[in-house]
């Protein structure tokens, strides 16, 4: 199941190199629906499965009485921010480069033939890049994912 998502995140990223191509993993609307489905899929089987070792997880061990009601605050804090944070992380990701490539391609109407020529050398070096990120994106948003699903079995 890992690999699967692993793979559709990289092909999504990947279709985005393409010229007039719209990367999904870019928007919001894309990446947040998938972390929320399979981060709240992970958590309501956590709690149904393993009710006490979530609840034990919510206070670390030595947590001395007086701070408990506030470190279950925070852990929960933590607990339900990790979605939107594992989107946004790829959305911004995906549209840093896109950005910086659309830049990099309108400064070339105004530039000469050998500044242009360079622009593109650029723009190559950027694209190769850009494709080690996407690689780097999914296999992040799977290991994270994976963690997560770990952590409340």
């Amino acid at each position: 199941m890992f690999f699967t998502i692993m793979l559709m995140i990289f092909m999504n990223n990947f279709m985005g190199l393409f010229p007039y191509i719209f990367t999904g993993t870019s928007h919001l609307l894309i990446t947040l629906p998938l972390a929320l489905f399979l981060w709240l899929t992970y958590f309501i089987y956590g709690w149904t499965m393993n009710t006490y070792k979530m609840l034990a997880y919510l206070v670390p061990v030595g947590t001395p009485m007086m701070l408990m009601p506030f470190m279950v605050l925070i852990e929960s804090i933590s607990n339900f921010i990790r979605p939107i944070t594992l989107s946004v992380r790829l959305m911004a990701n995906m549209t840093a480069g896109h950005l910086l490539i659309s830049l990099m391609s309108s400064t070339c109407e105004k530039l000469s033939f050998n500044y242009i020529m360079i622009v593109i050398m650029l723009q190559m070096l950027l694209m190769i890049l850009e494709l080690a990120v996407a690689i780097i994106q999914s296999y992040v948003f799977t290991t994270l994912m994976f963690l997560y699903y770990n952590e409340m079995n």
